[in-house]
């Protein structure tokens, strides 16, 4: 489960691009932050699979990395793109697929080799349709068995945002014009109509949260302040504990977050804390 947001440059109290993402998985798998530094490989090692590597140095990031995986739930690089993704259910079932790549996967290549928003959309689908989607998506030794899922993702740089969402290896992807929050199911219309899973319950688990976010959206200035108490509530759930900072249990919980601002002309900044947000800090990155 994952919640995000993006708000341009004309929305924001400052002209900065905001991003935000909180990265809901199981309690008990830790997510490390760290700086992927730039590095020149003929091939890289991803979570399942091994892939071509990158035509020139990687790009400096500062990501979000579960422990048990080499993806990314989210980060920022040094170009001041940043990217995040979330579990989609889809009316493909993910289960029968073989190993291949993961969205967290997907999200760090996209980072490592793009300098815009729209170059890291054509990244992500370039390599999604080469090596299609598969394998589990959650810590085996955690949750006990294979749990393989379909991603969605935001990205965004100083001046422009992209939605993408992916099914196996059929993708769709959409700008955003000014702002757009995203969740745990299929919100471009067209991409929803045709593959939305039929019983997942997105009214109960999924739109209130995505409702609060699009309500944090609409009041403008939108400001670091108004995001980071949105991903610290937890009054946006109809279903106790699914509210956009998680606490089901064992079974979900927010167990990283991120804020990052791209202001235009200048390098990013971005804000990470590990665990809930509610009880935790946000400590600053800086590319400067």
């Amino acid at each position: 489960m994952c919640d995000s947001l993006v708000a341009l440059g004309p929305a924001t109290a400052d002209g900065a691009t905001l991003f935000a993402k909180n990265s809901d998985r199981p309690p008990r798998e830790t997510q490390v932050v760290e700086w992927s530094l730039p590095r020149q490989e003929v091939r890289t090692r991803v979570t399942h699979i091994t892939v071509d590597g990158w035509r020139g140095p990687t790009l400096r990031c500062v990501i979000s990395r579960p422990a048990w995986c080499w993806g990314a739930e989210h980060g920022v690089n040094e170009a001041g793109v940043a990217i995040g993704n979330h579990t989609i259910y889809t009316t493909l079932d993910p289960r029968p697929f073989p190993d291949a790549l993961i969205g967290m996967d997907l999200v760090r290549l996209g980072l490592e080799r793009s300098t815009s928003a729209r170059g890291a959309v054509d990244t992500i689908t370039a390599l999604l349709e080469r090596h299609g989607q598969g394998g589990t998506g959650h810590d085996p030794a955690i949750v006990g068995k294979q749990r393989p899922y379909w991603s969605s993702f935001l990205v965004a740089d100083p001046s422009e945002a992209w939605m993408l969402e992916t099914s196996g290896r059929a993708w769709q992807s959409q700008p955003i014009e000014v702002v757009a929050a995203m969740s745990n199911r299929t919100c471009i219309a067209s991409f929803d109509a045709d593959h939305r899973h039929p019983s997942q319950p997105v009214e109960r688990l999924i739109d209130p949260r995505l409702a609060a976010s699009r309500d944090v959206l609409a009041q403008r200035p939108v400001t670091f302040a108004a995001v980071a108490a949105h991903l610290r509530s937890h009054d946006s759930c109809v279903e106790p504990g699914w509210s956009v900072c998680m606490h089901v249990g064992d079974d979900e919980a927010t167990t990283a977050s991120m804020i990052v601002s791209l202001p235009v002309g200048g390098p990013p900044t971005a804000h990470m804390l590990t665990g809930s947000p509610c009880v935790n800090d946000y400590v600053p990155y800086s590319f400067a």
